[in-house]
């Protein structure tokens, strides 16, 4: 695609959770920019699918299975991209379930569990398998939600995870400097597999889009567009902080 830079020349970047939606469209967007890009997901099907296409865009990519909270599928996605490109130097951690819409105090443990293990704590141990190999100038983005500042209802849960990814993003960007910046894009609402339940529902979809200044859902190009800028060197001097990519909703002062 030539309308873009070439901001990610040369550079090796793995985004989870990133054969569909808006994991998908970073990948193929660091891909245009130049990026050797390693995609995962759960199913082999689904990453054999992406890598096909991203591979027809001309794109440099490695597709591997990795469920995030599997600690051996965590470590073999590190070890297969140092094995094939002989350095990293970006991480977008996308991966997120929000598997109920019950109330908080009427969520099994269970649930409890897998939210928290897949939309948080997936993301530490990843940083900790990666982390040897993250050098000078290397990046890392965590991916939240809106949900974090004001949970909503229905996403109740969910959006506790999100609102825990904004104090992970600053204590790791305290903790992994000067060498590695971190920092974390919170999208609004986006139609995708993901978000179906909401933006499918014609009345919710209208509600939602009269919350933003600009009257309209977000695309998963929208957030592709953020972590390209802060994962690139555009970013240098920006580091711990969450841009917010939703419209103009309602987020914060």
């Amino acid at each position: 695609m030539e309308k873009f830079g070439k901001r990610f020349q040369g550079k090796v970047v793995i985004v989870t959770a990133s054969t569909q939606g808006i994991g998908f469209s970073i990948a193929e967007r660091l891909g245009f920019e130049g990026a050797s890009v390693v995609i995962s997901s759960r199913k082999q099907k689904n990453v054999d699918e992406a890598v096909k296409k991203l591979s027809n865009e001309g794109i440099e990519v490695l597709g591997l299975v990795c469920h995030v909270s599997n600690a051996q599928e965590r470590k073999n996605l590190i070890q297969k991209t140092i094995q094939k490109y002989g350095k990293l130097d970006v991480i977008v951690s996308n991966a997120a379930v929000s598997p109920s819409p019950d109330a908080i105090l009427e969520t099994k443990e269970s649930v409890l569990d897998k939210l928290w293990n897949i939309n948080v704590k997936a993301s530490i141990l990843l940083l900790q398998d990666a982390a040897p190999y993250l050098k000078k100038g290397s990046s890392v983005v965590l991916i939240s939600s809106i949900a974090g500042f004001s949970p909503p209802a229905l996403m109740g849960m969910y959006g506790v995870t999100k609102t825990a990814l904004f104090g992970l993003t600053k204590a790791l960007a305290s903790e992994m400097s000067p060498h590695t910046r971190v920092n974390c894009v919170a999208p609004g609402f986006v139609p995708t597999h993901f978000t179906d339940f909401i933006t499918k529902n014609e009345h919710l979809r209208r509600g939602i889009e009269s919350e933003t200044l600009l009257n309209r859902l977000g695309t998963t190009q929208d957030m592709a567009g953020a972590v390209a800028y802060l994962a690139s060197d555009d970013a240098a001097y920006v580091t711990g902080e969450t841009l917010v990519v939703a419209g103009g909703m309602h987020s914060r002062l």
